[in-house]
């Protein structure tokens, strides 16, 4: 009988341990990736490897999977899986900017909300909160204009919300957009590695990374019973990530054009 209690004693210490560990692999994993990229920014002053759609992708994926809670309730896990989320891309945003700023003196800056803001390049004309340039969104120079964009969508989506928040239609359709943006974030990748027809200068490591973690985080939303928006588009995640695997595969036994010697940095939606 003793021995009976003890085990149950080990193996409830052993369940709590791995409950643990698990929520802390939901609410931290998705910004590990990004770790070693700011690293690498800050250490290189050089950001053009890094493409800042990803953060936009992902705060209006994690606002709008925030708003849907509101509606319909999910684990507090994925709750501050999201508000974390948000504050790494507002982070890597601000550190972009003050590079990209710091190597392109001699450009024109832009802003989303333009002031009298005087500099020794140029002089920003006055504008209106909503009388700015489309060819320059979410191009900007001050990471301030970044943070006035977010904030005003998140009011307005908010606002939306609260207006439709008895529709069960708008609250499972804007919990089925905030994950499925969120599953998105790789098929600029994998239209990449089509057009060149060749994986070159891709990471495979971070693949595996991200196909991995995506495995990890669908298999919670099955156990833990979340929304089936939340696993649904976890399988389109794993799918997208598995077949930039396979591109990795076909290209690499049927080379499609001469590899190239020099290395180059892809550009897309998840370049680490």
């Amino acid at each position: 009988m003793e021995d009976e209690e003890l085990f149950d004693q080990i193996l409830s210490v052993v369940n709590a341990l791995v409950s643990w560990v698990a929520a802390g692999a939901m609410v931290f994993g998705g910004l590990v990736p990004y770790v070693p990229q700011y690293r690498d920014i800050r250490r290189t002053q050089n950001a053009e490897g890094f493409s800042t759609y990803v953060c936009l992708v992902l705060l209006v994926a994690n606002i709008l999977r925030i708003l849907f809670r509101f509606g319909r309730y999910f684990e507090t896990l994925l709750l501050w899986q999201s508000i974390i989320m948000i504050a790494t891309m507002l982070i890597m945003l601000n550190l972009c900017t003050n590079v990209r700023m710091a190597t392109e003196l001699n450009t024109k800056r832009r802003s989303f909300l333009a002031t009298d803001i005087k500099d020794e390049e140029v002089r920003i004309p006055k504008r209106l909160f909503l009388d700015f340039d489309w060819s320059y969104f979410w191009s900007w120079s001050r990471f301030v204009d970044y943070l006035q964009c977010v904030l005003a969508f998140t009011l307005m989506a908010a606002y939306i919300t609260y207006v439709l928040l008895d529709s069960t239609l708008f609250v499972e359709s804007l919990g089925f957009l905030a994950v499925f943006a969120e599953a998105m974030l790789g098929t600029p990748q994998l239209y990449c590695n089509y057009q060149n027809k060749s994986t070159e200068g891709m990471s495979i490591k971070m693949v595996l990374m991200w196909t991995s973690g995506d495995t990890f985080k669908t298999g919670y939303f099955l156990i833990t019973q979340a929304p089936v928006q939340f696993w649904t588009c976890g399988l389109l995640q794993v799918m997208v990530d598995i077949t930039i695997l396979f591109q990795v595969y076909y290209y690499s036994r049927y080379p499609q054009k001469p590899v190239s010697h020099t290395v180059s940095h892809t550009t897309s939606a998840k370049a680490l």
